[in-house]
């Protein structure tokens, strides 16, 4: 039975620099899209009470009110199902804020990226710092209490210090929760073509990491995965439910949804999702030893690690016996350390945790 979904929704005023995500300035197709994404939600959810929803994008918020709940609606949702919406904070105002909480919206997450103002234009974002802290004590006002703010460290032409400012400016304004992304330049996005000046380096920007668990944990907040930072009791459901390797569905162009051992994606042109709103551009049924990959490779990710009890129950595997070598190399470096069910990186092991995560793939 599959209890958490991801919509994408695909649209933007326009694209930052840094974005290769399925996301298009095409706002004149928004509502041939919307009634595609409801007939692949009608096609395919069988009516579970669902655990957690997410709406993301793109950005989700150039969405009206009644256009977030056409979409809810098409669910069975309870008093605990958390629902989150991905915000940008140029698009919101306190009583659209008000209204998405009303339709059942419980946490927000706003894609902050830096308080920077110089920078922000540097890499196209549409909005300054003071619509992010305004957005954030509008979300406060109605009675939000489950608030996210992104960030992204590695930025052109930011220091050490920029980042700590950011970090310290997020704590001000008592959010509950922080994702940090270190900046890749993917192919496909405007700076793929166009280097920016001024880069981090890549020992900077495990500086820059190290600086941000030294801090935010200093302030109350729980480094309880890879990249994502929380105050008690405030967790991301929805992505706790991915990295415990566990099922979604995935609706919208681009999306990718995990049911009954098939992973899959939709097409990712919105002229091909439109018209194919049912069909996945690519499926695939996992082997075991795909599904024991990715219990390892998503469980590290956690800050408790993996359970090995859980996996050598569920693979019929003897873990330890079966990976030896490889742990014993890292527990000897001090980049894997033994937990009371398992085992877990260690902040260096984290650093260079694909170079890890590489070795348990066969």
């Amino acid at each position: 039975m599959v209890k958490n979904a991801y919509i994408h929704i695909p649209f933007c005023k326009s694209k930052c620099k840094y974005c290769s995500f399925v996301s298009f300035p095409k706002l004149e197709m928004k509502e041939q899209y919307l009634v595609s994404l409801l007939d692949e939600i009608r096609f395919y959810y069988k009516g579970e009470t669902l655990n957690t929803l997410y709406i993301g994008g793109g950005t989700p918020s150039l969405l009206s009110e009644s256009e977030i709940n056409s979409i809810i609606e098409q669910f069975n949702t309870g008093a605990n199902t958390e629902i989150t919406i991905e915000l940008n904070p140029e698009t919101v105002s306190e009583k659209y804020l008000d209204n998405i909480r009303k339709i059942g919206i419980n946490r927000l997450s706003f894609g902050c990226q830096t308080f920077d103002d110089r920078i922000l234009k540097i890499i196209g974002r549409r909005h300054d710092s003071q619509n992010v802290e305004n957005c954030v004590n509008y979300a406060h006002n109605v009675g939000f209490q489950n608030i996210s703010l992104d960030f992204i460290y590695g930025l052109p032409e930011q220091t050490i210090d920029m980042f700590e400012n950011d970090l310290k400016k997020a704590i001000e304004l008592d959010i509950s929760h922080i994702s940090l992304y270190g900046l890749k330049i993917d192919e496909g996005c405007y700076f793929s073509k166009h280097m920016p000046d001024s880069l981090p380096d890549e020992d900077m920007q495990a500086d820059m990491y190290l600086k941000a668990v030294e801090i935010l944990s200093k302030n109350g907040f729980e480094h309880y995965e890879v990249s994502n930072f929380s105050k008690k009791g405030f967790y991301s459901r929805h992505n706790l439910n991915y990295w415990k390797n566990n099922s979604y569905y995935g609706f919208g162009a681009g999306a990718h949804g995990y049911v009954d051992g098939s992973r899959y994606s939709n097409y990712t042109t919105l002229e091909e999702y439109i018209k194919k709103p049912t069909a996945h551009e690519c499926s695939h049924r996992l082997s075991e030893q795909e599904k024991l990959e990715e219990e390892i490779f998503l469980g590290f990710r956690k800050s408790d690690g993996i359970d090995v009890g859980a996996i050598n129950s569920k693979f019929k595997i003897d873990f330890d016996e079966k990976y030896k070598y490889i742990l014993a190399k890292y527990l000897a470096s001090n980049h894997i350390e033994k937990t009371q069910n398992g085992y877990k990186l260690t902040l260096n092991g984290v650093l260079v945790s694909n170079t890890i995560l590489s070795e348990f793939i066969d």
